[in-house]
């Protein structure tokens, strides 16, 4: 028996990409050899086929066998001629992990399962630059947004946000920002949202103190952002910008924001004033924007977070489906009346004040609504005991969801069980790449047609 042929650095990448288990980019491939996934309509578990050209002449090395299949899906314009390998079990020595650097490819994304094997995950410019596993955000909640659902969160792969001003005082923010230190390793964001008010918050206050305990994202959203966004810039914060119009997203990217959230007319909470959903929305910040956008508003699953990055979103975030996990600091009933809910038990309130806000569908919310629309005077305060913030929040206590207003997206209509963020964002995770890839065994070859 002759010696068995060595492959080629090239050849070696294509099957450390094997050992894991994966499908190479066929755009990124590097000339000289092809590689191609069966039929199968779950890719992670395909074997992978490469030339033979690809490690040389001889026999199969010991972890393929040699097959002369056709009954095989290729890319176009790379059809072997030859017959191909079956890798199917290569040398832990090929993992892509134990390669060097520049036999690594760049296109291929690792993560250790149980089984010690590796499966694929999905990497956008959001998860680069904030250093998250999981292109998921949970958005910046009042009441809800404290360092036990953000640490969660973070510990799961995806970012979590703490809500600056559910604390009275920066100080109360910094103890906070610490606590959530001593609960993930992971990073973490801080939300702060500039509202209509009597007597505002000093949010440049609150700005300082995420900058002095070292918090590196920040999320913002609301009026007249421009002061506090150019502060955290210049300490070198990295800003995620709420937005519901292309208008103000563009605006935003002029105060020198990094990433943009944009907001459709499905969320939870301040909607605006333009009543866009997101599949025309996201459609129009890719068409438009120059810088990466988030979507927001209806997403819950893997299925929603596929569908945003082919849109053009590096990820999406969610707060009504966060609400409602184990360790969201609200109430087990609330939790509970979001699992009985559907899509239509939402309302909108406010509108007569261009503060629009979407709400549960309750008795105070409807109430509220009657007097809004009925008022000769057209006075707030009129409405103003009925959507006090106070009461919403006693209802996250209470358990009791008829006590005051509280807000939730119309993706309540989506959510169905009350998991812990761990169980939610991975099952997100791989939920979107099967969603991906079955799609993608969509695209045939026209010769196959």
């Amino acid at each position: 028996m002759g010696s068995q042929p060595s492959p080629s650095p090239r050849a070696a990448t294509a099957l450390a990409a094997a050992a894991e288990g994966h499908d190479l980019n066929f755009a990124g491939q590097p000339r000289g050899w092809t590689l191609a996934a069966s039929a199968s309509p779950s890719w992670s578990r395909a074997p992978v086929f490469v030339r033979r050209a690809a490690w040389g002449e001889g026999r199969p090395p010991p972890w393929g066998r040699e097959s002369t299949d056709t009954d095989l899906t290729y890319p176009r314009d790379h059809e072997p001629t030859d017959p191909v390998v079956v890798v199917t079990s290569p040398p832990s020595s090929l993992h892509r992990n134990n390669l060097p650097p520049a036999q690594r490819a760049p296109f291929l994304k690792s993560r250790s399962t149980q089984q010690d094997t590796a499966a694929m995950t999905i990497a956008t410019e959001l998860t680069r630059r904030l250093g998250i596993r999981v292109p998921v955000v949970q958005g910046g909640m009042m009441h809800v947004g404290t360092a036990d659902l953000a640490s969660a969160v973070s510990n799961a792969g995806g970012l979590g946000i703490i809500t600056a001003l559910i604390f009275p005082t920066p100080a109360a923010l910094r103890d906070e920002i610490r606590r959530c230190r001593t609960l993930t390793p992971n990073p973490f964001a801080v939300n702060i949202t500039l509202l209509p008010a009597m007597v505002p918050p000093d949010y440049g206050a609150y700005a300082q103190a995420v900058i002095d305990e070292g918090v590196r994202i920040v999320e913002t959203a609301g009026n007249s952002p421009g002061p506090v966004i150019a502060q955290l810039k210049k300490a070198g914060v990295t800003v995620l910008h709420k937005c519901t119009t292309i208008r103000h997203a563009e605006s935003a990217v002029k105060l020198g924001v990094d990433f943009l959230s944009i907001d459709g007319f499905e969320c939870a909470g301040h909607v605006g004033e333009s009543d866009i959903t997101n599949f025309i929305l996201l459609s129009r910040a890719r068409q438009q924007l120059k810088v990466p956008f988030i979507a927001s508003g209806g997403f819950a699953d893997g299925w929603g977070l596929a569908a945003a990055l082919v849109l053009g979103a590096c990820g999406i975030n969610m707060g009504t489906r966060f609400m409602c996990t184990v360790e969201a600091p609200v109430h087990q009933r609330i939790k509970e009346e979001i699992v009985k809910a559907q899509e239509t038990d939402t309302t909108l309130l406010l509108r007569r004040w261009r503060n629009t806000s979407r709400l549960y569908k309750n008795k105070v919310a409807l109430e509220a609504l009657k007097i809004e629309q009925e008022s000769t005077t057209g006075e707030f305060s009129e409405i103003a005991p009925l959507v006090s913030g106070k009461r919403g929040k006693e209802v996250f206590v209470n358990g009791d969801p008829e006590y005051g207003v509280w807000t939730t997206g119309q993706v309540i209509g989506l959510i169905h069980d009350i998991p812990t963020c761990d169980v939610l964002v991975n099952r997100i995770e791989r939920e979107a790449e099967s969603a991906i890839k079955e799609r993608l065994s969509l695209i045939k070859s026209d010769s196959k047609l």
